[in-house]
C-alpha cells in the first residue's frame, strides 16, 4: 500500500477520478472543493493537500484539505489506509476532519494515535441527492439571481447561516464569502422574493454528473411559511434543466425540519457525515 500526494488538482482528478465517480454522491463534497480550487483558488490560504491511497494497484482511499479547512476523507476500501493519511498529515495544521461516519472515526483514532490533538465531534450531517424534484405548495414569490445590489443583506444572511451551522461566524470570511458568492466565479446564489428576499441558497461544486446546493437561509422572521422548499425546489429543477442529472445537499441532523423540506421536494438520504474539530493551541 502507498500514498501519494498531488500538487494540482487536475493531477489529484486524474489518479482519484474514477474511484471518486462511482460513488459521486458520497464523494460530491470532495469533488465540489476540486472544482473550487480551479476556479477560485484565491479563496484558500494556503496549498491544498491532494492524496490517493493505492493497494494492489488501485485506488482505495482519497483525501483533500484546503486550508483554514477541514480534511474531507472519502470512503475508504482498505482500513489500513486511515493509518497512512494520519501519518501523513500529522504536521499539517489541521482544524479538524469531516468524511462519512465510519471513516471519519477510525482516522480520528489513527490520528490521536500518531499523537495528534484531540477531537471533538462537532457535527452529524447527511447527506442527500435529488434526481426529480416534487414540486412544494405554491407560494407567493419568484426566485431571482443575488446580485451586488443586494450585498448587504446577503452579508447579514451569511453571518446568520454561519452562526446557526457552525456557532461562530468570522467578519472576514463572511466578508470574503459574500464577495465570493457574487462575484460568481463557478457559483451562483438565488434569492426567493416575495416584495423583498425573503429566502437564500446558492450552488456551486460541481461533480461530474451533479452539484450541489447551499448554503439555504431564511430569517427566523418568515421561516415556515415555504420559501425555502420552494426556492431550492426551483433552484434544483432548473440545475436538471441545464442538464445535471443530480443535485445534492448536506444537512444538520440535529435539525429535523430541514431533513424534512428537503425530502418533501425529492432529495433522499445518501450517507451520513461526521465533522471533527481538533483543539488548537
Amino acid at each position: 500500500m502507498e500514498l501519494r500526494r498531488f500538487a494540482a488538482v487536475g493531477d489529484f482528478l486524474d489518479a482519484a477520478g474514477a474511484f471518486l465517480v462511482e460513488r459521486e454522491a458520497e464523494h460530491n463534497l470532495i469533488f465540489g472543493v476540486s472544482a473550487s480550487l480551479r476556479e477560485t483558488p484565491d479563496a484558500y490560504s494556503g496549498p491544498p493537500y491532494l492524496a490517493v491511497v493505492r493497494a494492489a494497484d488501485r485506488v482505495v482511499a482519497a483525501a483533500i484539505q484546503t486550508p483554514p479547512f477541514r480534511l474531507i476523507l472519502s470512503e475508504v476500501d482498505d482500513t489500513a489506509a486511515f493509518r497512512l493519511l494520519a501519518a501523513d498529515v500529522r504536521d499539517r495544521d489541521l482544524p479538524g476532519v469531516i468524511g462519512p461516519v465510519e471513516p471519519a472515526r477510525a482516522f480520528v483514532e489513527a490520528w490521536t494515535e500518531f499523537g495528534g490533538p484531540a477531537a471533538t465531534l462537532q457535527m452529524s450531517e447527511r447527506s442527500y441527492r435529488l434526481t426529480e424534484v416534487r414540486p412544494p405548495r405554491p407560494v407567493d414569490g419568484r426566485v431571482r439571481v443575488a446580485t451586488t445590489a443586494d450585498r448587504e443583506l446577503v452579508r447579514d444572511w451569511v453571518e446568520g447561516f454561519m452562526h446557526e451551522a457552525f456557532g461562530e461566524a468570522e467578519p472576514d470570511e463572511v466578508a470574503a464569502s459574500t464577495d465570493r458568492w457574487l462575484a460568481r466565479r463557478g457559483r451562483t446564489l438565488y434569492l426567493w422574493d416575495d416584495d423583498g428576499a425573503v429566502s437564500m441558497t446558492g450552488v456551486g461544486g460541481a461533480t461530474p454528473n451533479g452539484i450541489r446546493i447551499g448554503p439555504v437561509y431564511t430569517p427566523p422572521a418568515v421561516r415556515g411559511r415555504g420559501y425555502a422548499s420552494a426556492l431550492v425546489a426551483a433552484v434544483s429543477q432548473a440545475e436538471l434543466d441545464a442538464g445535471r442529472r443530480f443535485c445534492f445537499l448536506f444537512t444538520d441532523l440535529a435539525n429535523p425540519t430541514s431533513n424534512h423540506i428537503y425530502q418533501a421536494i425529492g432529495y433522499e438520504p445518501i450517507r451520513d457525515v461526521d465533522a471533527y474539530g481538533f483543539e488548537r493551541a
